[in-house]
């Protein structure tokens, strides 16, 4: 198990270096100059040479990639060319929204889908696996900024349940913060509700054929309890496979619907950082973007060897 965990270790380690110099390279290929951006379009051609000194623009891209790997090792992700401040703190503060409003949306995700697709696969070919197939269908064709308009106009604009965006802070109070989020959580979560409802539906019905659930039913267990029991159990690994995935398409769906709630997020960020052209603040977001995808493909392995000892004899 050690030697499978290393082995899994300098995989991620390796990954994440291939992926940084390929982000760091694309970002210098962008167009327009930092340096211009920051000083306008009526700066001195000697202004503008001085602050590409400054920022270190004017060394060439190997130089300036170690030296942006070196402080991200340590911690430092430099200083954002808009706003002024270390990119760190930025992301750290904008991480206390999206982060939240990540799980928020995978909690009601695995909600909906996982009692939803289990029912469905119990009475397979019924008006409810029918109705469940609809359900799922229906809302992965729904882009969930789409959704998230509707939930404004229904529970903002006409009952006035609900605010229509942004976000009071944490310190306005637990309760305050997750209304606000609530919506936002929603809108994400549909989308992906539907696909793991088709996955959760399959690897049961997958799992309901097998000969330890035919003997559970004739021990004389109900249905639903030799389902939820014995199938459900082992029926995980397909549908933790789904939820890493869709971990990370939250996070990066977040750009759109934090947009449309007007939430002060990482994806609020990620698009103000690219429509100011603020190279270093896009690089190090998308740093973390793939990072995190990265770290949540190397926990959903890690879950595969908790949950299956199959596994782990194929993997030494």
């Amino acid at each position: 198990m050690i030697s499978i965990l290393v082995r899994r270790i300098l995989s991620l380690i390796i990954t994440l270096l291939i992926v940084s110099l390929v982000i760091f390279t694309v970002m210098d290929l962008l167009p327009g100059d930092p340096a211009a951006i920051m000083l306008g379009t009526s700066a001195s051609p000697e202004t503008l040479a001085a602050l590409r000194t400054q920022l270190g623009l004017d060394q060439p891209l190997p130089v300036r990639y170690l030296a942006w790997l070196a402080g991200v090792f340590r911690g430092d992700l430099g200083q954002s060319y808009t706003y002024g401040v270390p990119v760190a703190g930025l992301i750290a503060e904008r991480l206390s929204v999206t982060l939240p409003l990540a799980l928020m949306a995978i909690v009601i995700s695995v909600l909906i889908a996982v009692p939803l697709g289990v029912q469905a696969a119990r009475r397979h070919n019924g008006v409810f696996d029918l109705v469940a197939g609809l359900f799922s269908y229906v809302s992965i064709a729904v882009p969930a900024f789409w959704v998230g308009l509707l939930l404004i106009i229904f529970f903002s604009t006409m009952l006035g349940w609900m605010p229509a965006g942004g976000f009071p802070g944490w310190d306005a109070g637990l309760l305050a913060g997750l209304q606000a989020l609530l919506m936002p959580a929603v809108a994400l979560a549909l989308p992906q509700a539907g696909v793991l409802t088709r996955v959760a539906r399959a690897a049961v019905l997958d799992v309901m054929n097998e000969d330890f659930v035919r003997t559970a039913r004739a021990k004389g267990l109900s249905d639903g309890v030799a389902v939820w029991r014995h199938a459900v159990p082992n029926a995980l690994v397909p549908v933790v496979t789904m939820l890493g995935l869709q971990f990370t398409f939250l996070i990066a769906g977040a750009v759109l619907v934090e947009n449309v709630f007007n939430l002060p997020g990482l994806g609020r960020l990620a698009y103000q950082a690219l429509s100011q052209r603020d190279i270093v603040v896009m690089q190090d977001v998308v740093l973390f973007f793939s990072g995190l995808v990265i770290l949540m493909n190397f926990l959903v392995d890690l879950a595969y060897l908790a949950i299956d000892p199959r596994l782990r004899a194929n993997a030494q």
